[in-house]
């Protein structure tokens, strides 16, 4: 199979995704990183920073994250937190009945293929 399909399928995924895992808490990039490598990785690829923080910028100028600074514990420097807003919580709602329906309409179209090929 050609892996631009693949890439192109699952760079489309990749923005409901963070907002799902920011969406579960107030969390912060390398967590959200980790969090999509370990539950995600096998199947999605596993990401790096230059893959995730461009989008999450992406959602902050869209208005659908805010970001607070918190002190980081280990190091004196500071860490920046995501969380939704209610904005980011809207378009996720939206967004997760959009991708339901359309994995049932993909779905019957593999459905009826697969009993045709039978």
């Amino acid at each position: 199979m050609d892996s631009r399909y693949v890439q192109q399928f699952k760079k489309g995924s990749l923005e409901k995704i963070l907002l799902c895992l920011i969406a579960e808490k107030e969390t912060y990039g390398y967590e959200i990183l980790t969090q999509l490598n370990t539950r995600g990785g096998a199947v999605l690829g596993y990401a790096r920073e230059g893959t995730i923080y461009p989008i999450l910028y992406r959602l902050q100028e869209q208005g659908l994250v805010k970001t607070r600074l918190a002190p980081a514990a280990a190091n004196g420097g500071s860490k920046k937190y995501y969380s939704l807003t209610g904005k980011g919580r809207q378009a996720l709602e939206e967004l997760t009945s959009f991708w339901q329906d359309y994995a049932r309409c993909v779905e019957s179209f593999i459905q009826s293929w697969k009993e045709e090929s039978l």
